[in-house]
């Protein structure tokens, strides 16, 4: 099992496979989209077979599909069924917004997948226009509906909540476990997209949504799920569900960070909020084997920083979100 040098475990892989997505989310990306990467700057899915299969050698055991948004990518379910056969891989799962879901659950869930996280910021149609710029949300809802049908566990929706635009809606959200099996998790709106309109004044801390939480259903009590990633899991008595608090602004969680990304255009990014990124794809396209792969991402990961640095990141910021994977 691999350890960076602050002893912390690494086992997650994040893997962009695009930096398109059908989404304009104000937080994530201009309205007039992005430069997008050639397509053959983009890595192929044997490519990115190549590189999970080196990763799986040093303890990642577990991955996670993001985009842009992934299922616009022809053919993802492949990608999911050959990365299924790496035999230490244990977990698959996919981040989407959703709007595809309807149409592509049946394939999905046939290549394998299991878990979902959808993003979904407001239920009300003029405001999901409004964040998203696209009038989408009923296929989303639709999505979740069949992914809910479908037996899929667990689902996870994550709102990132933004003061004084989406606020209001937190309770609507937390209602959602109280009759399905959801996992509804609140995220601290962080500093991204265009950062000339992002604004520090519009951020909702994790403890805030509690205590708005709590004012309407008593307190909630600690979950204990393993949610693989950073999310602080509770859940309400009598509801079948549990809500999450993703807090990277204000408690940082750096001391437990258990993962690294693949961008799409095949750099290894060790932290969301770090501007150092790694070139794989070189070494790849150089005709690397799979054992000098692993020593390749064993190597990088001894670069992981010890903690997130956002002001560095708001002064530095040559990517949007959908250009990394989130």
């Amino acid at each position: 099992m691999n350890r960076d040098k602050f002893g912390r475990k690494i086992n997650y892989l994040r893997i962009s496979v695009t930096d398109r997505c059908n989404l304009r989310c104000i937080y994530c990306m201009p309205q007039g989209g992005i430069k997008l990467f050639p397509h053959n700057e983009i890595l192929s899915y044997e490519e990115i077979i190549k590189i999970a299969k080196a990763s799986s050698n040093i303890g990642i055991d577990t991955i996670r599909i993001t985009g842009g948004e992934p299922l616009i990518r022809k053919n993802i379910p492949y990608l999911i069924e050959e990365l299924k056969k790496i035999e230490s891989i244990q977990d698959i799962a996919i981040t989407t917004n959703g709007i595809l879901l309807n149409k592509m659950l049946p394939e999905l869930i046939s290549a394998g997948l299991k878990r979902l996280n959808i993003s979904l910021d407001s239920m009300k149609k003029d405001r999901f226009f409004e964040i998203t710029r696209q009038d989408a949300l009923f296929e989303v809802l639709k999505g979740i509906e069949k992914s809910l049908d479908a037996g899929l566990y667990p689902i996870k929706i994550n709102m990132v909540v933004i003061k004084g635009l989406n606020d209001d809606e937190i309770i609507s959200f937390v209602k959602l476990t109280e009759k399905h099996p959801l996992i509804v998790r609140f995220i601290e709106y962080m500093p991204w997209g265009s950062l000339g309109k992002w604004d520090e004044k519009k951020i909702i801390s994790a403890k805030e949504i509690r205590v708005i939480i709590e004012r309407e259903f008593g307190k909630i009590l600690p979950a204990n799920i393993n949610s693989k990633g950073p999310a602080d899991n509770f859940y309400i008595n009598g509801f079948k569900g549990f809500v999450g608090f993703i807090s990277p602004l204000s408690e940082h969680f750096c001391g437990r960070c258990n993962r690294i990304r693949l961008t799409a255009d095949g750099k290894l990014r060790l932290c969301l909020f770090s501007q150092q990124e790694i070139d794989i794809k070189s070494k790849l396209r150089s005709g690397a084997s799979i054992e000098e792969l692993t020593s390749f991402i064993c190597n990088s990961i001894s670069l992981k920083p010890e903690k997130i640095d956002i002001i560095n990141h708001i002064k530095n910021h040559p990517r949007e979100m959908s250009q990394i994977g989130g």
